[in-house]
């Protein structure tokens, strides 16, 4: 998977899911994406967050981006936004200094700044699952899509991939039965919490979830909010 910003859950079920979680670094950055933005709850509606980054050309990788100058301002402004926005809930104190010590995180490379971020939330979630860094694999990093994706499989010796919902129309199954590799799909199901006294807005960042829920209840959510197909 790409580095996502304070992803959503179903990013974390992924992880909570299998043995390893394969985290590119090396491959194009995608403007619009969830690279570098993601949505939370401000007066009831989604409002993006968003990461500045530094211009650059459209064919570097990730882990060749960088942070804005503007993002030593813009961080403050972000820790405001949210500290307004979720001041009232109920696990804010506990969750509020995890967001904080994410966001000023003295780094300015794109990726080692999500990565981090990443780290520090499946820890605090107790998921066991090991990170590996894509450009660590030793395979032909020119491979693209499903190409990549075996040959990573056959360096991990994996016989299992799981991949998001999304991943449908990208991959399939009997290629990889072809290299004795099972592929599922995981897909979040619909569930929600009370979200202050407003109606449900599903598929916020992983800091709604966060502030608004219990560790047991969101490793409730991990561990039985999805379907693999």
């Amino acid at each position: 998977m790409q580095p996502y910003f304070f992803p959503y859950i179903g990013y974390f079920q992924l992880i909570n899911t299998v043995d390893e979680f394969i985290i590119y670094d090396n491959i194009k950055y995608t403007k619009k994406g969830w690279i570098n933005r993601n949505r939370i709850l401000i007066n009831g509606k989604s409002s993006y967050i968003t990461l500045p980054i530094k211009n650059g050309s459209d064919s570097l990788d990730i882990v060749e981006r960088f942070l804005a100058d503007s993002w030593t301002k813009d961080k403050i402004k972000m820790l405001n936004k949210i500290k307004e926005s979720y001041r009232k809930a109920p696990y804010f104190d506990i969750v509020y200094p995890l967001i904080k010590e994410c966001i000023l995180f003295e780094e300015n490379n794109l990726f080692l700044f999500i990565y981090n971020s990443l780290i520090k939330i499946k820890e605090f979630l107790e998921i066991k699952t090991t990170f590996i860094v894509s450009s660590d694999i030793n395979i032909n990093h020119k491979f693209r899509a499903e190409e990549k994706v075996l040959a990573i499989c056959k360096n991990r010796k994996a016989d299992i991939y799981i991949n998001p919902i999304g991943g449908v129309e990208l991959y399939d199954k009997e290629k990889f039965r072809n290299q004795n590799i099972d592929l599922y799909f995981i897909k979040t199901s619909d569930f929600s919490y009370k979200q202050f006294n407003n109606e449900f807005v599903p598929f916020l960042s992983i800091i709604d979830v966060m502030m608004l829920n219990s560790k047991e209840e969101i490793q409730k959510y991990l561990n039985c909010c999805f379907s693999l197909q």
